[in-house]
């Protein structure tokens, strides 16, 4: 799914473990309970995006770009957040 554009997406509860988001638009998506342990999401585009209770241990969240993301108990445990911005 490298770059593709999934803004405003309803992917609540969705499992994506170990899936390839590299550069993929989620802006405004809703990420509630999502399972993206594994996942690259290395420059992916996240603003805006709920991320509540979401699971990225293990991630790979390398530049992406959390501004004005809500994030209420999400799991980074191992992710790489090098370089990623959230304000």
């Amino acid at each position: 799914l490298r770059g593709a554009d999934l803004r405003g997406a309803d992917l609540r509860g969705a499992t994506l473990h170990r899936a390839k988001l590299k550069l993929v638009d989620l802006s405004q998506a809703i990420l509630t309970q999502a399972n993206l342990s594994e996942s690259d999401l290395s420059r992916a585009n996240l603003r805006d995006s709920q991320l509540t209770r979401a699971n990225f241990r293990d991630a790979s969240l390398h530049m992406a770009d959390l501004r004005g993301a809500t994030i209420v108990s999400a799991d980074f445990l191992d992710a790489d957040l090098t370089g990623a911005i959230f304000n």
